[in-house]
């Protein structure tokens, strides 16, 4: 069997960074707790990892105590909780993504106008959650160009259209080519997908296409994961999303000729060394 890793595997800039600064504060203790605000990566191995660390994980802001440490996550937060945060003296460590932190300000920019924010992405998504709170005139937050089409756009009205940095460009330029075909509305295009996003689907796509299988590793709830292995079904190539080695039918893997392995962008490397050796081992 060969086994084909793509090159951009694994942990992406962004993560990489947010990972390094909370690793700092955990070698350096001066005496401060250390919080984290939801997940700092979506992989439960690497949180777990951290928990017994000591860090120690909320989802509610008001739940770090002042004067304690709290790194930013990947992914960013809201406005208005960085603000209370600073209110009460909380020592924050932003560890932002920089092009998570570059799509709030460009929405923050070009909805000063009156724009009104149409953002392609998972409203749920805690990422979603900060990029709309940069828009200054209201927001509509959609998972695919049908939603987008059921919401009435009032005419004469400025748009801005953007995206989630991790959502998948293709779609995206489809939805913008769409709005650009109308002349009732003016709408302006921010580019906010991340350049890794872009460069790790499209090495998906093409692996894809040239292999029998494709393994996707990476958390459950990692949205860039989920869109791996979303680009690579629609090649029409058989693929299993998994976080661990374990989690891989090895025995019916054992048919396939050519398998593929990429992983997300929040996917430690160890990880990825142990499913290539579990494959490499058939």
């Amino acid at each position: 069997m060969e086994v084909i890793l793509a090159e951009t595997a694994g942990f992406c800039m962004g993560v990489d960074m947010a990972l390094t600064k909370l690793d700092q504060l955990v070698a350096e203790p001066d005496g401060h707790p250390i919080y984290i605000l939801g997940p700092i990566i979506h992989n439960p191995q690497v949180l777990k990892r951290y928990a017994d660390k000591g860090v120690v994980m909320v989802h509610d802001p008001a739940e770090v105590p002042a004067g304690a440490h709290v790194v930013i996550r990947a992914h960013g937060i809201t406005r208005r909780v960085e603000e209370s945060l600073r209110e009460r003296q909380v020592r924050i460590k932003d560890a932002t993504c920089p092009r998570v932190k570059k799509a709030q300000l460009l929405i923050e920019r070009n909805t000063a106008d009156g724009s009104e924010l149409l953002l392609y992405g998972e409203a749920d998504h805690p990422e979603v959650a900060g990029l709309v709170s940069y828009a200054q005139n209201g927001h509509f937050v959609f998972g695919s160009a049908d939603e987008l089409a059921g919401y009435a756009l009032t005419p004469g009205k400025r748009y801005v259209l953007a995206a989630q940095t991790t959502q998948d460009r293709v779609h995206f330029e489809f939805i913008a080519e769409n709005l650009a075909g109308r002349d009732d509305v003016e709408v302006t295009v921010l580019e906010t997908i991340c350049d890794a996003t872009k460069l790790r689907q499209t090495e998906a796509r093409d692996l894809a296409r040239t292999v029998d299988f494709m393994v996707v590793v990476g958390g459950y709830n990692s949205g860039n994961t989920r869109r791996l292995a979303q680009v690579v079904s629609e090649q029409g190539t058989p693929c299993k999303h998994v976080e661990t080695v374990d989690e891989l039918p090895l025995d019916d893997l054992a048919r396939y000729k050519r398998i593929g392995v990429t992983a997300g962008a929040s996917t430690p490397r160890i990880l990825i060394d142990k499913v290539l050796a579990g494959l490499e081992s058939l």
